[in-house]
């Protein structure tokens, strides 16, 4: 079996962060999102993978190359104008040899994949979709199944007078190369409002399979935030982060939870306070700065006396002496907030 990313999106939710870095390598835990997904696969013996890219491709393929360091083998797929999640996977349809797993290129989790295959190969299905329980099924596709697993119903967004399950589309399927008959080529087509009405009328065997595990998608700057704060309490079990710190230097008494993770080469001065929070590579925080369940991506300074709580700060940012980053809070890359200056508390 090999896998299809669909890593073609502009990441436009979770702007400013993707005006420079590409979603599918914005780092979660000190570590490009991609690794995840390809970890995934590869427990599960995938290692033939399709990329399917459009946006700042050159960074994706900068950070992956062939994919032999990370024990895979990636072959890239170019968009010239977008295609759709379906539109992408039909483009692929020259590299697609066998069934396929195809993932969203914004899906955290750690979905029991081996179980997963086997289903789809137990129910001899043509398409199996994997879902995922949530408590508002509003802004997700919501997917009725009976009791065998077929799908009954796919509603795309529903609205709340609409819902009657809370299982949604995970983004993460299983496809046999007959699917591919059902998507025109060469156009923008999608998998949630074409395609799989399409399945569910020429009554193809249809599955889902619903998933319990970790489930998150980042794509916005509140679920990226959360996602990193989620991977550092040891919340995807398939991942256990390491806290880094091999190169970074603590000068007298900076105060450091066991949660948080700081990358190589940080400086923290006096009286720094680490908690709950990522701190990227060459990042300089200054005496009795605080820094709570946020992210701080490389190169960035935090000024004496400055506070980020519950924010985002992109690469390259400088925080003035007293400043407040507080809740709700996103600085894209080279973003400068002066001494004394603060955010608003949302």
């Amino acid at each position: 079996m090999q896998a299809i990313i669909l890593a073609g999106g502009k990441g436009t939710r979770l702007r400013p962060l993707t005006l420079h870095t590409p979603k599918p390598i914005v780092p979660i835990a000190n570590r490009p999102f991609l690794d995840y997904q390809i970890d995934l696969l590869k427990r599960v013996g995938i290692i033939q993978v399709i990329l399917c890219l459009s946006y700042q491709p050159r960074r994706i393929e900068e950070m992956l190359s062939d994919g032999s360091h990370h024990g895979i083998h990636v072959n890239y797929l170019m968009e010239a104008s977008p295609l759709g999640t379906a539109g992408a996977f039909k483009n692929a349809e020259s590299m697609i040899e066998g069934p396929s797993v195809v993932f969203n290129g914004d899906i955290l989790t750690d979905v029991d994949l081996a179980e997963a295959m086997e289903f789809h190969t137990r129910a001899k299905a043509m398409a199996t979709i994997i879902l995922t329980p949530v408590e508002d099924p509003t802004t997700y596709g919501l997917v009725e199944v009976d009791p065998s697993g077929r799908v009954n119903r796919f509603l795309e967004k529903p609205g709340k007078d609409q819902i009657s399950c809370n299982t949604i589309n995970a983004g993460i399927y299983i496809l046999e190369p007959e699917v591919l008959k059902y998507v025109p080529t060469g156009h923008a087509f999608s998998f949630e409002y074409e395609l799989f009405p399409k399945l569910l009328e020429h009554r193809v065997p249809f599955f889902a399979f619903v998933s319990n595990g970790y489930w998150v998608d980042i794509g916005t700057p509140a679920r990226y935030l959360q996602a990193n704060l989620d991977v550092i309490a040891g919340k995807l079990l398939s991942f256990k982060p390491d806290p880094g710190n091999a190169s970074t230097t603590f000068l007298n008494f900076a105060e450091i939870d066991e949660l948080s993770i700081i990358g190589d080469d940080v400086t923290l001065k006096p009286g720094v306070t680490i908690r709950r929070s990522v701190i990227g590579p060459n990042c300089y925080i200054e005496e009795n700065a605080v820094i709570e369940d946020s992210v701080v991506w490389a190169n960035s300074r935090v000024g004496a006396g400055g506070r980020v709580v519950r924010a985002l700060v992109g690469k390259s940012c400088h925080i003035g002496r007293e400043a407040r980053v507080l809740e709700g809070s996103v600085l894209g890359d080279k973003s400068v907030l002066t001494d004394f200056s603060r955010t608003l508390h949302r």
